[in-house]
């Protein structure tokens, strides 16, 4: 991990101040991070095993900050604009923000699915591009991680894969919880979200070193707010992100 070492900020060195603004999603994207993800979206083709039928794709980070959500969101969007029938799920049930990031209820999503199989994909259709389908995190579970990892779960996404091209996946922070790692065997494979001068080279390391145990298929990872683009940065407390697991 010697590689990343410059990328990281150090634990003695302040917190860069933040910047508030509301970050551009979508077809709202400017030119320059449109093309950054349709580049992403290049890389993820060619990565992805060529006999795959509807790849599963995980996005997730170490901490919370770092803008997997973002990423899943931007990602998914840049698929559905190539013509691909897209579905993004917000697997993140302990703090869900897709819904939120969208303007869309949070409620019905996954767990509901997880538990009815009543419900119709077209209720989740988005108004923003027609290939594109958004599945929110739904009510949330008092058993997130054995939810993911669940049979339910399992042939939910063999369901899901008949209907679309590709399923993307926020998922919650590697380092925070086991939820990520739950799911990683239903996945094609995982992308990471790493934040430059936001996350620490131990906490990097840490999260590659659980994915690698748990034999994940890491994909790649993306790196969020490079100095080089004149990025901003801040620091946040992950305690307060989720509960500790019993």
């Amino acid at each position: 991990m010697m590689f990343f070492e410059k990328f990281f900020k150090k634990k003695e060195k302040n917190s860069f101040a933040a910047n508030e603004n509301v970050q551009a999603l979508h077809k709202n994207l400017p030119f320059t991070a449109s093309e950054q993800y349709r580049m992403l979206r290049t890389n993820i083709q060619f990565t992805l095993p060529a006999n795959v039928k509807c790849p599963v794709i995980g996005v997730t980070s170490s901490i919370r900050g770092e803008g997997k959500s973002t990423t899943s969101v931007n990602l998914s969007y840049m698929l559905a604009e190539k013509g691909h029938r897209v579905l993004l799920i917000d697997a993140d049930l302990r703090l869900p923000s897709i819904a939120k990031k969208l303007d869309m209820k949070g409620a019905p999503g996954l767990s509901n699915m997880l538990v009815s199989s009543n419900m119709d994909m077209e209720e989740f259709k988005s108004d923003i591009h027609d290939q594109w389908y958004i599945l929110p995190a739904g009510d949330i579970p008092p058993n997130p991680s054995e939810l993911l990892g669940s049979e339910r779960m399992e042939k939910l996404l063999d369901t899901l894969k008949e209907q679309f091209d590709y399923i993307v996946i926020d998922l919650p922070p590697v380092n925070l919880v086991t939820d990520a790692i739950s799911i990683s065997n239903f996945l094609t494979g995982m992308i990471v979200v790493v934040r430059e001068n936001y996350v620490t080279k131990h906490d990097v390391d840490n999260c590659f070193r659980q994915m690698n145990l748990s034999n994940v298929n890491i994909l790649g990872f993306v790196m969020n707010e490079s100095s080089q683009g004149g990025g901003t940065y801040a620091r946040r407390k992950n305690y307060k992100y989720y509960k500790k697991e019993q």
